[in-house]
């Protein structure tokens, strides 16, 4: 018998994260984007050298670009926000008839 909370919906036990392999891949790539970043910052600095405050900008962008990149790799992905479907037991007593109280 289905109780009425439940719409024939998959309870919900557990949830399985992204494999390691998956997430070792997303971190390298988030890495390796944010070390890519820094390249272009440091070459556009020696284009821009005339333009001292230009390039002193770039180079200030990109000097916590590695210690962002390392924190942002390490980070474990984040959790989802989702409602569980949970099972609802319906509480039912043994017998449902009255029962005499025999006192000595």
């Amino acid at each position: 018998m289905v109780s009425p909370e439940r719409d024939g919906t998959p309870v919900l036990i557990t949830e399985a994260a992204p494999s390691y392999e998956e997430q070792h891949a997303a971190r390298k790539r988030k890495y390796a984007i944010m070390m890519g970043a820094r390249i272009p910052c440091l070459i556009l600095a020696m284009v821009f050298y005339q333009t001292w405050w230009l390039a002193l900008a770039l180079i200030v962008l990109s000097v916590p670009l590695p210690w962002m990149a390392v924190l942002i790799a390490n980070d474990r992905p984040p959790r989802k926000a989702e409602k569980a479907s949970r099972l609802v037991k319906e509480h039912r007593a043994i017998e449902s008839r009255p029962h005499h109280v025999i006192e000595g």
